[in-house]
């Protein structure tokens, strides 16, 4: 069964203002489906529906989507470090997470259904209108396609096999038995895919706080890597390299400003601020707090260690700060935590998708099939903007492909699970049918690490709720 808050109901008088969701923190059913009535109302014309569609970006459950989904697969990775005790957190520190985890329950599935609930009805109305203009048909389309991509990679990355609801039926949905991952990753790169062919190099709004084609590529480049189809990620990461719209933003201070030339896709803020440092305190989780005040979340000891010594990213991107006796690897790839006085808004919104990482997509997938070169040239890349020496040319595939893995953590690190994710996919140097988690998770954390704390557990009270649900491996106990 699928819940979100109680005043959470598909509305359509609320998602043409924009916003979906209140902040009640009761949970409930899904009630019935919307009436076919109000759909078609709401994609009458391409202005309503447009408005209707931007209400998935601006919904509550999407945006309470963003700080977990960096946090929670961090935390597991031991990248990132909470600093206010909760039970529910310490348990992905501890990689020893229960079915009644509320973080899991809440956060990562009930909001991400949430916000498939709110694709698929939109894609319902862009179907049935017959009011749209092709032009907007098709970029609405590609849109929704998008964020359903998005969220299902989430899922399947985090659970394995998932539910798969593609159509507004919601009580049909709530029903739903767990997808093969296999079908559900077949399922992404298929919406992605069509996102490719109704979509254009033009974005529909401003400062690239919509999708557009290369959102799609991106993604997809993503997805192939995850897939370990090689020349497919290198295709699609070569789409958004090459397509001439995006540079790598070489100031490292500005890497995260909303008018960086390396954003390929980000959320707008109303204030300019980005959700990673808008909560100030330590309750309010999030990478900044007030001056003297303990972060939420910080980066370990472990990962900051790693950085090389000279790599700019270590002074630009963290700043190692002693607070109450301790010191704290905090967060600051985002540089606002406050309005400047006398200024009304910010420059930093959340970046979703960046140039950094197709390069780095590409690199591996280069490594992968032999084009060794070509994958040192897309590493030194990255490495020349951290202010790094190259990698050496006589490097063996072996050593690069370590060599990718150690870059994408210092350069990705604190963002929407890459550490924790490259870990689960990437096979074991010693290989045995191990996996890099079980070699670097299951070393740093062998009392509590087993190879099936890979994959997250399904709510209890999902499964309560929807018997066909079955539990993952190692957390029916």
């Amino acid at each position: 069964m699928l819940y979100f808050n109680s005043h959470k109901k598909v509305m359509l008088s609320l998602l043409l203002a924009g916003s979906v969701f209140s902040s009640c923190k009761k949970l409930v059913e899904i009630g019935p489906p919307t009436t076919q009535v109000g759909l078609d109302q709401a994609f009458a014309s391409d202005a309503t529906a447009t408005s209707a569609v931007l209400g998935v970006y601006n919904a509550s459950a999407t945006r309470d989507l963003l700080f977990p989904l960096s946090e929670m697969p961090g935390l597991s990775a031991n990248e990132l470090q909470n600093n206010v005790s909760s039970p529910s957190f310490d348990e992905f520190k501890t990689n020893s997470i229960t079915v009644t985890n509320s973080v899991v329950a809440v956060n990562l599935w009930a909001y991400s259904y949430t916000t498939l609930a709110q694709a698929n009805a939109m894609m319902e109305g862009i179907n049935r209108s017959k009011g749209l203009s092709p032009a907007v048909r098709n970029q609405l389309l590609g849109e929704t396609k998008v964020w359903r991509a998005f969220i299902n990679s989430y899922l399947v990355n985090m659970f394995g096999d998932v539910p798969l609801p593609v159509k507004d039926d919601p009580l049909s949905n709530a029903t739903l038995a767990r997808t093969p991952a296999a079908q559900v990753w077949s399922q992404i790169i298929t919406d992605l895919a069509e996102a490719q062919s109704l979509l254009t190099d033009a974005y529909p709004s401003t400062l690239r706080t919509r999708v557009n084609r290369q959102v799609a590529n991106a993604l997809l480049a993503r997805v192939y890597l995850y897939q370990k189809e090689w020349a497919k990620a290198e295709t699609a990461a070569n789409a958004v390299i090459n397509s001439g719209i995006y540079t790598l933003n070489k100031d490292l201070n500005t890497t995260f400003s909303n008018t960086s030339n390396e954003v390929i896709w980000q959320l707008a803020t109303l204030t300019g601020i980005s959700t990673y440092t808008t909560n100030r305190d330590a309750n309010g989780g999030s990478y900044a707090a007030a001056p003297g005040t303990i972060p939420a979340v910080t980066l370990t000891d472990t990962l900051y260690n790693s950085l090389e010594p000279a790599d700019r990213r270590k002074t630009s991107w963290v700043a190692a700060t002693d607070i109450g006796g301790q010191n704290y690897k905090i967060i600051t790839k985002y540089k606002l935590r406050v309005l400047a006085t006398g200024t009304t808004t910010g420059n930093e919104f959340n970046v979703m998708l960046r140039l950094a990482e197709q390069y780095l997509i590409r690199a591996e997938a280069r490594a992968q099939l032999g084009n060794l070169a070509g994958a040192v040239a897309d590493v030194d890349s990255i490495r020349s903007k951290a202010g790094l020496p190259q990698l050496d040319n006589s490097i063996t595939q072996p050593a690069l492909l370590l060599a990718i893995e150690k870059e994408r953590k210092a350069e990705l690190f604190g963002e929407w699970g890459h550490r924790w994710f490259d870990l689960k996919r990437t096979p074991a140097v010693a290989g045995g049918g191990k996996t890099r988690a079980d070699e670097v998770i299951g070393g740093m954390r062998p009392a509590t690490w087993t190879s099936t704390d890979a994959l997250y557990p399904i709510p209890d009270a999902q499964r309560v709720a929807n018997p066909a649900l079955t539990q993952n491996p190692g957390y029916n106990r």
